[in-house]
């Protein structure tokens, strides 16, 4: 599925308005970044995968979880009704979809299963290829 089709339920796909802090973590640190633009997605993600890389397990299932939430906001003032695509091929929509990866494999190292599942489901659901690109 490519952006702009709807997914078989005829549900339009969702697409993120451009994320201004994207500019900025091309060269800078992302808690610079994440104090700076602290509703970006991406930046948590970064900060997310960065801990995760670095075995910070809970560090970074607390940046995940936040760029989550703040991605869930962006969704909703976007028009997304709680199902629909999310497509990876928007970038704006990749720093979700990060941060929705970040935390489902942060839930996972910390033995919060459940919500492992949960959000690796969601990440599939949202975006296939997304889902792909990020190794689910």
């Amino acid at each position: 599925m490519s952006a702009g089709t709807s997914d078989l339920l005829g549900i339009p796909p969702t697409e993120l308005p451009e994320d201004p802090a994207a500019r900025g973590l091309e060269e800078g640190d992302p808690r610079t970044v994440a104090a700076a633009y602290p509703t970006s997605c991406l930046a948590w993600a970064m900060l997310a995968e960065d801990a995760l890389h670095e075995d910070e397990d809970v560090a970074a299932y607390a940046y995940a979880r936040t760029g989550y939430h703040r991605g869930l906001d962006q969704l909703r003032r976007a028009g997304w009704r709680g199902q629909g695509p999310v497509p990876w091929e928007h970038e704006p929509n990749r720093g979700f979809l990060r941060a929705l990866a970040a935390l489902a494999t942060a839930a996972g190292r910390i033995g919060e299963t459940e919500e492992q599942h949960r959000c690796t489901e969601f990440l599939r659901a949202s975006s296939a290829s997304g889902a792909r690109e990020l190794g689910f």
